[in-house]
């Protein structure tokens, strides 16, 4: 009997020595892991990332698989440093003086009077010990007006313009943009295209598709206005937006081309026209206009009431003549936007009346952490809409709107209504 039960002790045994070798095992498995995982870590955050995130915002291109066809950032500044022969200090500060307000050097062509004929000029005058013949001031105004010409260049459009009698239709060919300026300064290209849309009714509105990174896109896209009588295309105009499309923030206007079609015969067939784009003619901030709200506080209710009554005094279009306002209204809590309402959009019209009422519910107590923007806008079919005005009530606003806010938290419960100077959008 005494060595079963010395056997059966034995057997007892077992499952105790097999936990522990299997602990250990566990603890080892788990470190020998967690050694792997810290190693592969460290050995990424030495590594050099190859693009930094503003240039994302830029437009460079941050897939992988192209980094490697590119070259790295700085690279040939590097090299022209190395390859350019030493000299004097002034022909070095005279390079620095060319560089643009973001530290950029501008693109450089070989044409008479460049920027480019200077720097090369330069160091033959430095080195021949001519240096009282040239000052460096009269080369920094040469550059400057230089690069003061080349930015009035904007391009040129080319488009055909032609009526078919049986179909009653107006037809457009945008053909081409030549010359268009870099808008993309790393890249130093941009991504055209083009908004149309008929003068004066603004009904009609259209837009070529995007070319990407070309200074001469070629569009050549035709558009046809169906309805429109001949007799009534002498009181028309054409409107041309030429933009660069921008992925990451608002579109870059880069200019326009009003045609006006009085006294354009279009009985011999098709025209074929070329205009040069002008700068975008932009409102002035003096006169955005004017909002008459009416704000009301419910302290029982914790509500805030906001009537939005009038506009008056807005801007005229760029080109087009009377804008199609309308009014968004945003609720913030703590400078974070919690609600938002929008007006209903007035026609042809520098003096709106909305009479539109918007009840918010407010998060907390009192007023201290709320504000109220106003965002005046014009409606554009088929394109992004465009700021007119902008204002915000508030505790922390300043002048007329801090006032106002001021009197609305000291005397809830009655409608407080005043005229506001619209800002920038």
């Amino acid at each position: 009997m005494a060595p079963i039960a010395t056997s059966r002790e034995e057997f007892d045994e077992i499952p105790t020595v097999v936990g522990i070798f299997s602990a250990f095992g566990l603890v080892f498995t788990v470190s020998l892991f967690a050694w792997i995982c810290c190693q592969r870590k460290s050995s990424k955050s030495n590594k050099t990332p190859p693009y930094k995130f503003v240039h994302v915002l830029k437009g460079v291109d941050i897939y992988p698989e192209n980094l490697n066809s590119k070259k790295k950032f700085g690279a040939d500044e590097k090299n022209e440093v190395k390859n350019k022969p030493a000299g004097p200090n002034n022909s070095l500060r005279l390079d620095l003086e060319k560089r643009d307000l973001n530290g950029n050097f501008p693109k450089t062509n070989l044409k008479a009077g460049s920027p480019s004929d200077v720097e090369n000029v330069t160091p033959k005058l430095f080195s021949e010990g001519e240096k009282e013949a040239v000052s460096p001031d009269s080369l920094k105004s040469s550059t400057s007006l230089t690069s003061d010409e080349k930015q009035e260049k904007l391009g040129t459009l080319f488009f055909s313009l032609e009526y078919n009698f049986e179909k009653k239709a107006f037809v457009v060919n945008i053909k081409e943009a030549r010359g268009l300026p870099a808008m993309d300064e790393l890249s130093m290209t941009s991504d055209p295209y083009i908004k149309m849309m008929i003068l004066p009714e603004k009904k009609h509105k259209v837009k070529t598709r995007v070319l990407r990174k070309t200074l001469d896109p070629a569009f050549d896209e035709t558009f046809t206005f169906y309805g429109i009588p001949y007799t009534q295309i002498q009181e028309l105009a054409l409107h041309f937006t030429i933009l660069s499309f921008d992925r990451f923030s608002r579109d870059d206007i880069i200019g326009e081309v009003l045609i006006p079609l009085t006294g354009i015969e279009l009985t011999d067939g098709k025209k074929l026209m070329n205009r040069e784009i002008t700068k975008r003619n932009v409102r002035k901030s003096s006169g955005r206009g004017e909002l008459l709200i009416s704000l009301c506080y419910q302290s029982i209710t914790n509500t805030l009431t906001v009537v939005v009554l009038k506009a008056r005094h807005l801007p005229k279009s760029d080109v087009s003549g009377l804008s199609d306002p309308y009014v968004k209204v945003n609720l913030y809590h703590a400078k974070k936007r919690i609600s938002k309402k929008k007006t209903h959009v007035k026609k042809c019209t520098p003096n709106a009346v909305f009479n539109e009422l918007f009840v918010f519910d407010i998060p907390c107590e009192g007023l201290e952490e709320i504000s109220v923007e106003f965002l005046v806008l014009d409606s554009e079919r088929g394109s992004r809409n465009e700021v007119i005005g902008r204002l915000v009530l508030g505790a922390a606003a300043e002048g007329a709107s801090g006032e106002h806010w001021k009197e609305i938290c000291d005397y809830p419960r009655r409608q407080i209504a005043k005229w506001h100077v619209l800002c920038d959008g």
